[in-house]
């Protein structure tokens, strides 16, 4: 399992498609999953629009809350990580770039955090979490 992986399972129910689709270097889920993902919510005795969607915000707000250490999970790739109780190394970042086909200097750990947080918002809204629109892409 990769780290965009447990990212997934850390943010989404593990009923989420997304958590289904999430293989290490997955694309955004695709037509053929995004289909699928209708059939799931309808026959979910659940609330559907939970599981069509989940308020990442919110969620990691409250998170943040009960965490003993001040985490800005917007603006910082390892605080994010941390929040959801996720290896935030930079070796772990580094796969995390990896997998998400980061192209620049994976020892400029600055730049590399802002544009990983960046594809990880991107990336979680693309899989049905309702993200901050100042947060991606």
């Amino acid at each position: 399992m990769g780290i965009l992986s447990n990212i997934f399972s850390k943010i989404f129910p593990a009923s989420h498609a997304a958590n289904a689709s999430a293989a290490p270097g997955a694309a955004p889920a695709s037509g053929a999953a995004a289909t699928s993902t209708p059939a799931v919510t309808v026959t979910a005795s659940a609330a559907p629009t939970a599981i069509a969607e989940v308020d990442v915000e919110q969620m990691l707000d409250g998170m943040a809350a009960k965490s003993p250490e001040k985490l800005n999970w917007k603006a910082s790739i390892v605080d994010l990580m941390k929040l959801l109780g996720l290896d935030s190394s930079f070796a772990a970042r580094k796969q995390l770039a990896k997998e998400l086909h980061y192209t620049g200097d994976t020892n400029d750990s600055a730049a590399m955090n802002i544009w990983l947080h960046r594809q990880v918002m991107n990336k979680v809204a693309a899989n049905g979490g309702k993200v901050p629109a100042d947060l991606k892409d």
